[in-house]
C-alpha cells in the first residue's frame, strides 16, 4: 500500500493539492507575524500554533524547513500608540516584539529560522520599490510611491476581488493624487513626529504590504513553497504582496497560500479594533498554556474557532488526563524496575497486564490515523480523538488491572513461595515483555504529542502541579483551603453527616475541583466545573 502524501488547501486555487516542494527535500515557508504595538491576542495565538504544527510536521516528514515569520515594527498603529504614551515608536515595537516571543515560548511554538523586522530591512524594501517603479508598475507623487493596480491584469487572483468593487475609503486611503482609487502605498512621505528614513523619493517609511514581499524575497527568493497567515490577510495584504512580487519579478511564485480561520467570541470575530479580544497573557494567567494550545488544535485550522470558557475548560481537562495517564504509566514502570533491580524485593503489585499483540495493534492504529489525518490538510481536530484516546485508555486499563489484582497477587505470592526457579524466570520474562509493550505505546504517544507541540519540557509531576495551581487560581482557593475541606468532609462522613459531606464535594466540583476517594485517602484533581458541564450538554 502506497504511503499517503501530504495534501494542503491552497487559497489561490481553492482546493486541496498534493504538497510538492520546489526543491526536493527542502521547504521555504513565510508566515505573516504581528504588528508589534500591544500584547497579542488569541487570534495571533491561533496563527502561530497552526503554522508551528505545520513546521513541526514538515520536519517530521524529513524536510529541511526554512521558516520565516516577520515582525512589523514600523506602522501607523505603532506610531499612533507611541504618540499616545510618549514613547519612541521603535522602542515600543521592540518591547512588544519581546512580549510576543515570551508568549510564543509559553505556547511551545518553535522559533522560526528567521524573524526579520521592517526596521532592519529598509534597504531591501527600497530596492524592491525602485525595481517596481523601473518595471512601470508604480509611480511617485510628492514623496509618496503608489502601486498602479491597473497595470497588473490579474490583480485580485488570490482574493477574487475585482477592481470595480474596491471602493475608496473602505480598504485603501482616499487620495486624489492616485491614478486609481485602489492604488496602494509602497512608500509614505515623512510626516512631522514620525520615524523616517532617507530614500530616492525623500524622507519617509514603507507602506504595510511591501515589507513582506521584500523580506520573503530576501530569505526565500521570489519563488518559494508556502505563504501563510490569517484569513483576514487575504485581502488586501496578501493580494498586494502577490501584485508587488510579480511586478518586481515576473517569475515570482508561491506554490501554496495557506490561511487559518477567524477566532470568534460569541460568534463575532475577535479583534483589537472591535475590543472583544482576550490576550494570550490573560488566558495563560488562568489556564495552562498547553490548554490553550490544545483548544486551538481541537478545531481544523481553516474553520472558525469560537472561544468559550467551557471549551477551554474541556481542553484543560483533556490535557490533564493525558499527563496523568503518562504519570501513572511512569510510576507503574518505575515500580517494576525498582523491584527487579533490588534482589529479593517484593514483586507484589508491580506487574502490568497488557497483551503485547494488543499494544502493537494500538500503535499501528495510532500511526495510521495520525498520518491519515495530518496528511489531510493537517486535520488536528480528529487526531485528538479516536485512536489517540484509545491508546490512553489502553494504558489506563493495563495499570488498573494491576491495581485490581494487587491483593490477589500478594496472596498468590505467599502461597507460591516454593515454586521452581525456572517458572519464576518465565513469569519474569513475560512481565518484561508486557512492560516493554507498555513502554512502546507510551513512546508512541510522546512522539505524537511532540509533533503537535503538546509535550512539555517539564516532568509529568511538574506539569500536573502546574495544572492544579491554575485550577486553584480559577477557584479562588489555595491548596490549604482544599486540604481543610477534605478534612472537614472526612469528619462529616465519620459522623455520618452525609448531606454535609456531599455538599462539600458538590461545592468544590462547581469550582472545578474534583475529590477522589482512593481507599482511606482522598485526593483532588482539576475538573470541568459542574455548571459548565451542564451548559455544554445543553448547547
Amino acid at each position: 500500500m502506497a504511503k499517503e502524501e501530504l495534501r494542503v488547501y491552497n487559497s489561490m486555487t481553492q482546493q486541496k493539492e498534493i504538497f510538492k516542494p520546489k526543491v526536493s527535500g527542502k521547504v521555504g515557508m513565510y508566515v505573516c507575524g504581528v504588528t508589534a504595538y500591544d500584547l497579542s491576542h488569541l487570534g495571533h495565538a491561533r496563527a502561530a500554533i497552526n503554522f508551528d504544527v505545520l513546521y513541526r510536521y514538515l520536519q517530521h516528514l524529513g524536510y529541511e524547513v526554512t521558516y520565516v515569520r516577520n515582525f512589523t515594527d514600523v506602522d501607523d498603529k505603532i506610531i499612533r500608540r507611541a504618540n499616545e504614551i510618549g514613547e519612541d515608536p521603535l522602542s515600543l515595537s521592540n518591547r512588544f516584539c519581546q512580549e510576543y516571543l515570551s508568549d510564543m515560548d509559553a505556547l511551545q511554538c518553535l522559533l522560526p529560522t528567521h524573524q526579520p523586522r521592517v526596521s532592519d530591512h529598509l534597504e531591501e524594501i527600497k530596492d524592491m520599490i525602485s525595481l517596481i517603479i523601473k518595471n512601470d508598475y508604480a509611480y511617485a507623487v510628492d514623496g509618496d510611491v503608489f502601486f498602479a493596480v491597473e497595470k497588473l491584469p490579474n490583480y485580485g487572483q488570490l482574493s477574487g476581488q475585482k477592481l470595480e468593487n474596491n471602493r475608496a475609503g473602505e480598504r485603501v486611503a482616499v487620495d486624489s493624487r492616485k491614478r486609481n482609487p485602489a492604488d496602494f502605498a509602497l512608500w509614505k512621505a515623512a510626516k512631522p513626529g514620525e520615524p523616517s528614513w532617507d530614500s530616492p523619493w525623500g524622507l519617509g517609511r514603507p507602506g504595510w504590504h511591501i515589507e513582506c514581499s521584500a523580506m520573503s524575497a530576501k530569505y526565500l527568493t521570489f519563488k518559494f513553497d508556502i505563504h501563510g497567515g490569517g484569513i483576514d490577510l487575504i485581502f488586501p495584504h496578501h493580494e498586494n504582496e502577490v501584485a508587488q512580487s510579480c511586478a518586481a519579478c515576473q517569475e515570482s511564485n508561491v506554490s501554496y497560500w495557506m490561511h487559518n480561520g477567524h477566532v470568534t467570541n460569541n460568534n463575532e470575530k475577535m479583534s483589537k479594533s472591535l475590543g472583544n479580544f482576550f490576550t494570550i497573557r490573560e488566558i495563560i494567567g488562568r489556564y495552562h498554556p498547553l490548554s490553550l494550545r490544545h483548544f486551538v488544535l481541537s478545531a481544523h485550522y481553516r474553520s472558525p474557532l469560537n472561544y468559550t470558557f467551557s471549551q477551554l475548560e474541556s481542553s484543560s481537562d483533556a490535557v490533564y488526563y493525558i499527563y496523568q495517564t503518562l504519570q501513572d504509566c511512569e510510576d507503574s514502570l518505575s515500580m517494576f524496575q525498582e523491584g527487579i533491580l533490588k534482589e529479593g524485593a517484593d514483586q507484589s503489585g508491580k506487574t502490568i497486564q497488557l497483551d503485547p499483540a494488543d499494544a502493537q495493534e494500538c500503535i499501528r492504529k495510532l500511526r495510521s490515523e495520525f498520518e491519515t489525518k495530518m496528511n489531510d490538510d493537517l486535520n488536528t481536530a480528529h487526531i485528538l480523538t479516536g485512536a489517540f484516546q484509545d491508546a490512553l485508555k489502553l494504558i489506563n486499563s493495563s495499570i488498573n488491572a494491576v491495581k485490581k489484582k494487587q491483593p490477589k497477587k500478594q496472596k498468590q505470592q505467599k502461597q507460591k513461595q516454593q515454586d521452581q526457579a525456572d517458572q519464576e524466570e518465565q513469569q519474569k520474562q513475560q512481565q518484561l515483555l508486557m512492560n516493554q509493550s507498555l513502554v512502546e505505546v507510551k513512546q508512541e504517544i510522546i512522539s505524537f504529542l511532540s509533533i503537535l507541540g503538546l509535550l512539555s519540557p517539564h516532568s509529568y509531576t511538574e506539569v500536573l502541579q502546574q495544572f492544579k495551581d491554575k485550577a486553584l487560581k480559577r477557584a479562588d482557593l489555595v491548596e490549604s483551603d482544599v486540604t481543610d475541606l477534605i478534612e472537614a468532609r472526612a469528619e462529616a462522613r465519620k459522623n455520618k453527616e452525609f448531606a454535609k459531606s456531599d455538599q462539600i464535594r458538590a461545592d468544590l466540583s462547581a469550582k472545578g475541583i474534583a475529590l477522589m476517594d482512593l481507599g482511606k485517602e482522598t485526593i483532588w484533581r482539576p475538573c470541568v466545573p459542574v455548571e459548565q458541564q451542564q451548559q455544554s450538554v445543553k448547547t
